[in-house]
């Protein structure tokens, strides 16, 4: 899968009067077996906050590697946040590095020992008496709780910073983040002044093509502080519009104005918005279905659709139905069709789409059928190749597509393809 393209912002503004740094810590994560998800997202809540990360590092689960990384870090930064390392096997050494780095004793928290006892009581799971040493707190430190694990958090006083570490497992570090860590940022650190921060979402045009349109328009607001940024991914440019101080507002909503107005229908969404989540949500309103027919992106569509809380409400099912005797069972297909056209075809795709509302009754039925590669491909039909059919009560389009991908993001993108059809059927 293709990864993100994010330019740097640029404008004249400063961003954040606060320094923060988050150090990752994880030999998984040096290895590339684990795929680091906190980056991204402890990034997020910052900017949500209205901070901005200035550093972020990994290092592997060693003693000089962490140590170094957290003094370092400590030297430049007023907030340091470390992730992993809290757990109870004998590679969980953050927590006794940072403890040794700072010069504090590490001391027994009856009160974490007893919720950990709890935790496994609750459970009736037997406690092995090793995961107890994750009660063990540096001198001064301030327990951060975990309702979805053993290891707390922990957060100190460093002179006139503060350092916080959280557990590496998402499931724990995000609810601790959210209920210990912000509300410790909002009472420690000034956040009055007024911060603004919109990031419209846009499919179907490249990156250079939405700066060419929205750069040369959004001068002033640059030049009055605003920050621009953009970030490209498989068929899809977010453009940032972010800024800081009195007049932020009015200056950032002037500047979405403008890149809508460039943009148009390429706009489909604001800040956390996805393609499904505003088909679902759209379908939701309407009292609207969609059912769907897929055979290159083996599923992905229906995937991205039942990833979306609330899905239920408006899509009944769909098919994979990946050989011609699938298509021909379940979707009605004409065998003759398939031996005239062949599978990849403009009147396979149409009647795979006619095919699912007919049999599952939904108002809309997309459908897909392409060459994903690498091989497969010939002269008139290249590997990448790819049909995408919409048919409604009003009649049946297909698009012709060339997704020359790799397998992955072919399959990715097709799918993001026929969502975003769908979404623009809609708007009409």
């Amino acid at each position: 899968m293709q990864g993100e393209a994010c330019q740097t912002f640029i404008g004249s503004g400063d961003f954040s009067a606060m320094i923060v740094e988050i150090i990752n810590t994880g030999s998984e994560l040096m290895l590339g077996r684990v795929l680091n998800t906190h980056q991204q997202w402890l990034c997020q809540q910052f900017a949500n906050l209205g901070y901005v990360v200035s550093r972020q590092v990994g290092v592997a689960d060693t003693a000089n590697d962490i140590q170094m990384a957290v003094r370092e870090a400590l030297a430049r930064a007023d907030l340091v946040v470390t992730t992993g390392g809290l757990g109870p096997t004998s590679d969980d050494i953050t927590r006794d590095l940072i403890a040794q780095l700072l010069g504090r004793k590490l001391v027994r928290d009856e009160e974490v020992a007893a919720r950990i006892t709890g935790y496994f009581v609750g459970r009736k799971r037997p406690m092995p008496q090793s995961v107890l040493v994750q009660a063990m707190v540096p001198e001064g430190a301030t327990v951060l709780p975990n309702a979805n694990g053993t290891a707390p958090g922990l957060a100190m006083a460093v002179d006139k910073k503060w350092l916080v570490m959280l557990p590496g497992p998402p499931r724990e570090l995000r609810p601790m983040f959210l209920e210990s860590v912000v509300p410790l940022v909002k009472r420690e650190f000034d956040a009055s002044e007024i911060f603004v921060c919109r990031t419209l979402r846009s499919f179907g045009m490249g990156e250079s093509m939405v700066e060419e349109k929205v750069a040369e328009k959004l001068k002033v607001s640059v030049s009055s502080g605003m920050e621009l940024g953009y970030c490209a991914r498989p068929g899809q440019v977010d453009v940032r519009l972010a800024m800081r101080g009195s007049g932020a507002e009015k200056i950032v909503a002037a500047a979405e104005e403008i890149v809508r107005g460039e943009l148009g229908q390429h706009i489909y969404g604001l800040d956390d918005d996805t393609l499904e989540s505003v088909v679902v949500r759209t379908l939701v309103e309407r009292k609207r279905t969609v059912a769907v027919a897929e055979s290159c992106t083996g599923g992905c569509i229906a995937n991205t659709i039942t990833n979306v809380p609330g899905a239920s409400e408006i899509f009944p099912g769909g098919f994979v139905t990946y050989s011609n005797v699938m298509k021909e069972k379940f979707l009605g297909v004409g065998h003759e069709l398939l031996e005239e056209h062949g599978a990849v075809s403009e009147p396979v795709a149409r009647e795979m789409a006619e095919g699912v509302r007919r049999v599952t009754g939904a108002d809309f039925a997309v459908a897909v059928t392409g060459i994903a590669g690498p091989g497969g491909g010939s002269p008139a039909k290249p590997v990448g190749t790819v049909f995408i059919a919409l048919a409604a009560a009003e009649g049946t389009q297909v698009w012709k597509m060339n997704n020359a991908f790799d397998r992955e993001t072919f399959k990715e993108i097709t799918a993001q393809q026929a969502l975003n059809l769908l979404r623009l059927r809609l708007a009409k």
